[in-house]
């Protein structure tokens, strides 16, 4: 379900209650409530003042307040307006938040995660059509990047930008190479998966001096099991060792940190720019673990 397509109607229908409200209802009604206050001023000058109401100003603000009122279907269409169109605004070119679904980029996020997503960064795009109007920098090598999943664009993914356009990346024996350039690797402490229920080999892994933690199990074998057909899939050249991509243009290759569990750029392929939605940079809750409420790289 595209909730940025049912956000953009919520923001049509509510716009246009709002509209017909300000321009057609709300003067309907403050001339109804004008008529109101004044018929009942004429009956309090027709009774007179021995009779005349004892409360008339809180009577008469009573009556202009009944008339102004928005009729129930008004409530809920014409007064969410604004805010629909704050939250629209702000998540189409300002942030956006996600949820991490899955283990594929344990430990830099884990399960139950609430992330924030960075829209601008890469430049503004207009909403539904995913148009950019601005430039925005360029994606840099382990920008931990959200975009529509190539096989099925309805769904959001998430994993670290490994080759960039026109880069050589080959993954072969555990080892990431970009452009003939095996990447800085340091040994860390095991990390305890809690989704398995067991350690596993931890490494921190430097791309271009920007550093982050990757698991690797030695024990899992180096070579692709179910590569999918993709687009540019002559560009990959499959081996007992691994794989071996040269980026094509307008294209990024991205790898998951927990890099024996996810499916990534090695199985279905490369993400087209216009699929890029924005760079991740935030934790903003875990209800399980607050500890983790704070920036990552």
């Amino acid at each position: 379900m595209n909730f940025a397509l049912i956000l953009f109607v919520l923001v049509i229908l509510t716009g246009m209650a709002w509209v017909a409200d300000k321009l057609v209802f709300l003067p309907q009604r403050r001339r109804a409530a004008d008529a109101a206050v004044a018929e009942f001023d004429r009956q309090q000058a027709r009774v007179g003042e021995r009779f005349a109401d004892e409360n008339a100003p809180q009577t008469r603000a009573r009556l202009r307040d009944e008339q102004l009122r928005q009729p129930w279907w008004l409530e809920y269409t014409a007064s969410f307006f604004p805010v629909i169109l704050v939250v629209f605004l702000v998540r189409s070119f300002v942030v956006e938040p996600f949820k991490i679904p899955s283990g594929s980029m344990v430990p830099t996020l884990l399960v139950g995660d609430f992330i924030l997503v960075n829209k601008y960064d890469y430049g503004l795009r207009l909403p539904i059509i995913n148009t950019k109007i601005t430039e925005g920098r360029p994606v840099k090598r382990g920008d931990v990047v959200v975009f529509r999943y190539p096989k099925d664009e309805s769904v959001d993914y998430i994993k670290r930008a490994i080759g960039l356009p026109g880069d050589v990346v080959a993954y072969e024996d555990k080892q990431l190479t970009i452009n003939g350039k095996p990447v800085p690797e340091v040994a860390l402490p095991d990390y305890f998966d809690e989704e398995r229920i067991g350690y596993a080999k931890q490494f921190e892994e430097s791309l271009e001096g920007r550093k982050n933690a990757i698991l690797n199990n030695p024990a899992v074998p180096p070579f692709i099991i179910g590569a999918e057909d993709y687009p540019n899939r002559d560009n990959c050249s499959y081996n007992s060792r691994g794989v071996v991509c040269k980026v094509p243009p307008g294209h990024y290759f991205m790898m998951g940190d927990n890099r024996d569990n996810s499916a990534d750029s090695r199985y279905w392929g490369f993400v087209p720019d216009q699929n890029i939605v924005g760079r991740a940079f935030f934790i903003w809750m875990n209800f399980s673990n607050l500890k983790r409420i704070g920036s990552f790289q």
